[in-house]
């Protein structure tokens, strides 16, 4: 995968992301980071498991960056998402989006976090005291 699309085991930099986004004409970089909560749904959440169809994966990344383009207004989109075993607290995933003007890039940003959790081949398990399920909900 490239610097704008990485599925890995590492820890995500939400700083390291936005800078690939960096360009003069770049007046604007939104960045959303998900981050494991320690609740979900009146659950303790002790840890979360993502597994992914990398190959599938990086596609739907790109997929997703080509639609923000063709809405017009952004430049640039990158998108990181960690997969394996991760803790409270740790960065999931991390969503940037640069463009000349916030308001373009706030929406793209939202839109890309909404798309990513509607059809990135990616599952997530979470761990709670009570055992382990499959997440089927991508709220």
């Amino acid at each position: 995968m490239s610097a704008h699309f990485l599925l890995t085991s590492e820890p995500l930099d939400e700083q390291a992301v936005a800078s690939v986004l960096y360009r003069d004409g770049a007046g604007a970089i939104v960045t959303f980071v998900g981050r494991v909560r320690a609740n979900s749904r009146g659950r303790d959440v002790t840890k979360l498991e993502y597994e992914a169809y990398p190959e599938m994966a990086e596609g739907v990344f790109v997929q997703i960056a080509d639609e923000i383009r063709s809405r017009g207004g952004v430049i640039d989109v990158a998108i990181h998402h960690r997969v394996g075993t991760l803790e409270v607290g740790e960065v999931s995933v991390v969503v940037a989006v640069s463009a000349a003007h916030r308001s373009p890039a706030f929406d793209a940003c939202r839109y890309a976090i909404d798309r990513l959790k509607q059809i990135a081949p990616i599952w997530k398990k979470e761990h709670s005291p009570d055992g382990a399920v499959w997440v089927e909900d991508r709220p």
